[in-house]
């Protein structure tokens, strides 16, 4: 009776974890204590100058393979069950937006969001980077810098930073911060203090 009462236990748990909508995501972050090293290794000094900045001094997206461009790519990546067109349009699937904890089916509401604005990073250092190396960060693939997520959210953080802004879904403060600072760690990019301490608390979240 133990056994078959175990077995059904097993079963209904399996269903259960079975049943639980999966989604997908940018590349996993470092841990936090990784974070935290990496936080305490940037640079602290005012936020510089918005003057002279512009979305078209990095250039996004540009083609990843075929008709499929870094926008696409995302889409893609943090989607479940996305099927594309001929022109790489997605046809199909559904995309749960982190910031907000949604679900749509529409990628018509969904934005591609950079974790470090654009213009965050112009005024962090990137104003002195060649076009070239602002096209990289602005179709970076290969860290947690791109992200699918409801316009909705995307245009309420803008370009703010962490001090300024955090995703209304309080459970992703932590892979949040890591992400933010493993960008501007591996760009080399400055902070602001008010930014650092608002980074510090997310972490201290994990």
């Amino acid at each position: 009776m133990r056994r078959l009462t175990a077995l059904l236990i097993s079963a209904i748990a399996v269903w259960v974890l079975s049943s639980i909508p999966a989604f997908a995501s940018p590349p996993t972050p470092p841990s936090a204590g990784t974070a935290t090293t990496q936080l305490n290794g940037l640079t602290v000094k005012a936020e510089g100058s918005s003057t002279g900045y512009s979305r078209d001094k990095f250039p996004h997206w540009h083609t990843v393979s075929g008709t499929c461009d870094t926008r696409d790519e995302v889409l893609k990546r943090d989607g479940t069950g996305v099927t594309v067109d001929s022109q790489c349009e997605p046809t199909g699937g559904r995309w749960y937006s982190v910031y907000d904890a949604v679900w749509v089916t529409d990628d018509s509401t969904i934005d591609i969001d950079h974790i470090v604005p654009l213009s965050e990073a112009w005024k962090s250092g990137a104003s002195g980077w060649t076009t070239a190396k602002r096209e990289q960060f602005a179709n970076d693939l290969s860290i947690a810098q791109l992200i699918a997520v409801t316009a909705s959210s995307n245009r309420s953080k803008g370009d703010k930073d962490p001090a300024a802004w955090k995703p209304t879904n309080s459970s992703v403060h932590c892979v949040y911060a890591r992400e933010w600072i493993w960008v501007k760690h591996t760009y080399g990019l400055s902070l602001q203090s008010t930014e650092k301490t608002a980074l510090q608390s997310m972490l201290a979240t994990c």
